[in-house]
């Protein structure tokens, strides 16, 4: 009882008292008098960039408690407390920040950890990590779900899909044209000079290279592998692709035109590399279409 309440009963003469106590009797199960009382404030921990982008974009961003380390956009997003990486997540780093809920996709991990973390009691929403712009759709209709946010979700749905069929009819409008040729782009992820991958088929890569209208140069294989020489002499790039970070890993613009073989190809001897913002290019958040367009104007003159 509130202490105003309390207050208000001594006040009372004590047959005022015992009448109330007697018609609090006669009242139906659950239709007794209630003190209001604010419900818990919700402490969410955001596993994927793209999803905490999102919950910045729906205004929720006092509800976050931490991210993992791909949360980079907004700037305001790195200044929350860190689980570490999506897929290599500790039971005890998230349990140490108290959260309420925990929202990732399907690509968090590993499931062990998240089993530890359910069985401590905190719910944890999973979201498809889906590489098309119906995936994107899902997951901020998913996060408005969640932070009972639906209609201003569904208004950022609404727009996005305007946006997205401008971007679809500018690079329908090229490839129609007849002398239109697909340019051969070829993605390679670096994480360090001697980490170096290059993206093929049922990737993130793969997607956006196919939505800016041009062909993966990598196809023929699922996932990533390892580039080496040869590879990438047969696939013959018009372009090669990094993120911004990859870019900088690998040691910059210089160090990626001496990658052995590079030279011989269209690629290497045009010079034509681009590079995007890792969260920007592979994240599939809510700057998805722009990104898109972005590329489809960076390719144009391959």
């Amino acid at each position: 009882m509130t202490q105003s309440f309390l207050s208000t009963m001594n006040r009372l003469s004590r047959r005022q008292v015992l009448g109330y106590l007697t018609w609090c009797a006669a009242m139906p199960l659950g239709a007794y008098p209630s003190i209001a009382r604010s419900a818990p404030a919700r402490r969410i921990i955001s596993i994927g960039g793209a999803l905490t982008e999102i919950a910045f974009m729906l205004e929720a961003e006092s509800e976050l408690v931490g991210v993992d380390t791909t949360s980079i956009y907004p700037a305001k997003a790195k200044d929350l407390p860190s689980v570490g990486y999506a897929r290599q997540l500790s039971a005890e780093g998230v349990l140490s920040l108290a959260p309420t809920h925990l929202l990732a996709t399907e690509e968090a991990g590993p499931p062990a950890v998240l089993k530890q973390i359910e069985a401590a009691g905190i719910p944890i929403t999973v979201l498809s990590a889906k590489h098309q712009f119906q995936g994107l759709r899902e997951r901020i209709q998913g996060v408005g779900r969640l932070l009972e946010r639906r209609e201003l979700a569904q208004v950022f749905v609404q727009k996005l899909e305007v946006q997205w069929q401008q971007v679809q009819a500018q690079v329908a409008a090229r490839a129609d044209r007849p002398t239109a040729k697909l340019a051969r782009v070829l993605f390679i992820l670096a994480q360090s000079p001697s980490q170096v991958m290059v993206a093929g088929d049922l990737t993130a890569a793969h997607a956006m290279l196919t939505y800016a209208g041009v062909q993966n140069a990598g196809q023929g294989f699922n996932g990533y592998k390892p580039l080496t020489p040869e590879g990438l002499i047969a696939a013959q790039p018009d372009c090669i692709l990094l993120t911004e970070q990859g870019l900088q890993a690998v040691g910059g613009l210089h160090a990626v035109l001496k990658i052995p073989g590079l030279g011989h190809t269209p690629a290497g001897r045009k010079q034509a590399v681009v590079a995007m913002d890792a969260l920007r290019l592979l994240g599939f958040g809510p700057r998805m279409p722009e990104a898109v367009l972005e590329l489809h104007q960076a390719f144009k003159n391959l």
